[in-house]
């Protein structure tokens, strides 16, 4: 080889390094800036929200929930309030954002003991539900969640509770500590749902959450967690907050905050928590997440050496804000809303809008000014949950394409010069249209000890389904011959009730999405416990009726009855084996090419039948056969045996061997055979010639399902006398569903007479030729 070659052989050997590092280089520097999907929202803030859709109904319809102070705190209220700020001890409001009965806790479904959970901030308490709830929306369960690399970011900045505690007496010994630290605030959670990332406890005052949040997106970015809680709490266990800002005038006397309003006077105090589920955008979309939003860019920074220690600093605002521009890649007029800080402060207040002036209204077309609104306005001043309760506003503003009016600005506040920029106030609801680009939205957060966080929302991509979901085209395998099936579950009989009841108002609320999507949900996006019920039926209406009887205590037709699941402990787990009616075309051939086990099962069941009938098994599965000879009784009934004993033996090379097997009809045969008391010869035999002797014995009689139970469907029957003389009951199928057979015109006069008394009734249509009930007729 000449040194030409040598040269050109090196060059390109350089020339592909140096492409591949670009590569790598690009693929590090866009996972660092790579946008930030918010996958999961919950929250609990005053006025009974308690979920993200409550707090959008509060600022879509301007409500105001500001309320007087609690009455079941133990606050001396008689002495508490004096309209003079300077008495000492006293607060010159009286209203305030507060969370009813947030003494509650559900300690047992966390696995806390009474005297733990007494001795716990109810910030803990509350953060724990939130946690749970958020998980839950975002249809994770706690067997994907356990041991996972999720992270806690937490934003807290109150410990009054541990004022009212005392010493630690012989019930909270030994629990005080860990209930009111702030580092357990966060801890706790992981804790509790087994999470291994990063638990961090954040207390930048009313930055709090928003910092978090922050936090939480870095980590994601640099691979410290695959999924991220971040957000924030604040309980009010005292009137604190109210006496000390009292006496430094920063408190609005009617308790309402009125951001950048002329009537602006001073702050109102709230409380709740929020917490959003946060994870990478390519890794949401591969895992099958629903995208509520994403976070582009965010950024925090401190005001350092202002005009005082707790005052705003302008500068460092307008910083923050660039920061997180170009941590997001836009510019100011790409960005077309700011959810505020806006604390209704005079101090505050113009600081801010003149950062924003200085910032994001440059450079903006007039007819595309920023927005500028606060959802303080609705719910007050909620302190460490502050910046989440904006986050979550402007997530929903997003998605509805509409941004709300803020509340009780009389005009413009005459300390900014609106006319230095584009910036005008939400006076108003606006409007948000996309006009050929992404909604995006900046969220404002300052703390009183000088942190400052921004952080830049836009509006989520089209959905891209990858993971399994509800297939509402081919019922999404939880649709039965007509049926749905939603299955409650709760830790507890009265939790239960709980469930059905929350289901039903969600119901209720519309629009939700197909029974089919509903029961797969329930099931698949859910953890499930052992106190469990199911409603069963064929339509919407049907089904949450059952679920409001389920709520109200009461029982339904379409309810079986609640019920409590063996605990691991137990004896094993039952398969029963069902009699005719649950077959469907194609029933069992997509596993004859997936399993291994099931096609070999099969084949030994084809040749123990094979002596005894005069068709090919794997041709009926496979769909093969003739109609004729998919519809004789004495061909679906060995078919569907021998479906169930292959499927018996999917479950056992899987490690599920059942403890004790039961069965109806050729189900009986394939439980003896399963069991072992008969052998697959045997078994094929007696299924084989039973169902011959049923086709010779099929006459001209009839059937009807009643939703009654057996006793009723006695009585109702005894009451017609001659008309119902050779009816009888033919199964009982449920608590409240019994099918009757006899002569055709004395079930119809039962039918009838069963329609009559209110109750439901449906024939069972059977095609005598071939003695089969047909399917989609069976309730």
């Amino acid at each position: 080889m000449t040194d030409d070659e040598k040269l050109r052989s090196y060059l390109k050997r350089a020339t592909a390094d140096l492409r591949l590092a670009r590569r790598q280089l690009r693929e590090v520097e866009d996972r660092a800036r790579e946008p930030v999907a918010v996958i999961g929202m919950a929250c609990r803030f005053p006025g009974d929200v308690a979920t993200p859709e409550d707090l959008w109904r509060v600022v879509d319809e301007g409500t105001d929930v500001i309320s007087p102070f609690p009455e079941d705190r133990g606050w001396e209220l008689d002495k508490l309030y004096d309209p003079d700020p300077e008495h000492p001890g006293t607060s010159s409001a009286r209203e305030g954002g507060f969370l009813r009965e947030v003494a509650d806790f559900d300690a047992e479904f966390f696995g806390i003991s009474p005297r733990e959970a007494a001795a716990m901030d109810p910030q803990q308490r509350l953060l724990l539900e939130t946690a749970w709830e958020a998980f839950e929306r975002a249809g994770l369960t706690l067997e994907a969640l356990g041991g996972s690399a999720t992270g806690v970011f937490a934003g807290v900045d109150s410990y009054h509770y541990l004022s009212l505690i005392g010493r630690p007496t012989g019930d909270s010994a030994g629990y005080v500590a860990t209930g009111n630290l702030g580092s357990v605030v966060s801890g706790r959670v992981s804790y509790s749902f087994g999470l291994e990332g990063p638990a961090v406890t954040v207390d930048t005052a009313c930055s709090s959450s928003l910092v978090a949040t922050h936090l939480a997106v870095r980590a994601l970015r640099q691979d410290e967690c695959s999924l991220a809680l971040a957000g924030g709490v604040t309980v009010m266990a005292t009137p604190g907050g109210f006496t000390e800002f009292s006496r430094q005038r920063a408190l609005s006397p009617d308790g309402r905050c009125k951001a950048f309003a002329a009537a602006a006077d001073g702050t109102g105090f709230s409380e709740g928590a929020g917490l959003v589920l946060l994870e990478r955008l390519s890794d949401a979309r591969r895992n099958g997440h629903r995208v509520l939003a994403v976070i582009r860019g965010s950024a925090v920074n401190q005001d350092g050496a202002s005009n005082g220690l707790t005052a705003p600093n302008g500068p460092a605002q307008q910083r923050v804000i660039r920061q997180a521009l170009a941590d997001a890649g836009l510019s100011p007029s790409e960005v077309d809303a700011v959810e505020a800080h806006g604390t209704g402060t005079t101090l505050g207040d113009p600081i801010e809008a003149q950062a924003l002036l200085a910032t994001y209204g440059q450079g903006r077309a007039e007819d595309r000014p920023l927005w500028l609104g606060s959802v303080k306005s609705n719910i007050g001043h909620t302190q460490a949950a502050a910046g989440v309760a904006s986050v979550i506003k402007m997530v929903q503003a997003l998605r509805h394409g509409v941004l709300p009016a803020s509340l009780h600005i009389d005009a413009p506040t005459p300390h900014v010069d609106w006319g230095a920029g584009a910036v005008r106030l939400l006076t108003e609801p606006v409007e948000w249209a996309a006009d050929g680009r992404p909604r995006r939205a900046g969220v404002s957060s300052f703390g009183i000890s000088g942190t400052n966080a921004h952080l830049i929302l836009e509006q989520a991509p089209e959905p891209v389904r990858t993971a399994p979901g509800p297939d509402t085209s081919r019922d999404g395998g939880v649709r039965v011959g007509g049926v749905v099936p939603w299955v409650i579950s709760a830790r507890g009989s009265e939790a239960l009730c709980g469930q059905a009841a929350a289901l039903a108002r969600r119901v209720a609320a519309g629009p939700v999405a197909s029974p089919e999507a509903v029961g797969w949900s329930l099931v698949a996006s859910r953890s499930v416990f052992d106190h469990r019920a199911v409603a069963v039926g064929e339509t919407r209406e049907e089904l949450t009726a059952a679920v409001e009887a389920l709520a109200a205590g009461g029982t339904h037709p379409a309810l079986i009855h609640p019920g409590r699941a063996a605990t691991a402990g137990g004896p094993g787990p039952v398969l029963v084996f069902p009699g005719q009616g649950p077959q469907w075309a194609g029933m069992g051939a997509a596993l004859l090419d997936a399993s291994p086990v099931f096609t070999a099962r099969v084949a030994e069941c084809e040749q123990a039948l094979a002596p005894h009938v005069d068709w090919s098994l794997t041709e009926v599965v496979r769909g093969t056969a003739g109609a004729a000879e998919t519809g004789r009784v004495d061909v679906v009934q060995p078919v569907l045996w021998a479906v169930m004993v292959s499927l018996a033996a999917v479950w056992a090379a899987h490690g599920v061997r059942p403890a004790a097997v039961i069965g109806h009809s050729q189900g009986e045969i394939a439980a003896a055979v399963v069991a072992g008391a008969l052998s697959l010869d045997d078994g094929a035999k007696v299924v084989a010639g039973r169902s011959k002797a049923l086709r010779r014995l099929a006459g001209g009689g009839a059937m009807a399902s009643l939703h009654l139970s057996p006793q009723r469907a006695g009585k109702l029957l005894a009451g017609l006398g001659d008309q119902a003389a050779a009816v009888g009951l033919a199964a009982v199928n449920g608590p409240s569903s019994t099918v009757i057979s006899g002569p055709p015109e004395q079930v119809a006069h039962a039918v009838a007479a069963c329609r009559e008394a209110g109750g439901r009734a449906r024939p069972i249509e059977v095609d005598y030729a071939s003695h089969s009930p047909q399917v989609d007729q069976i309730t």
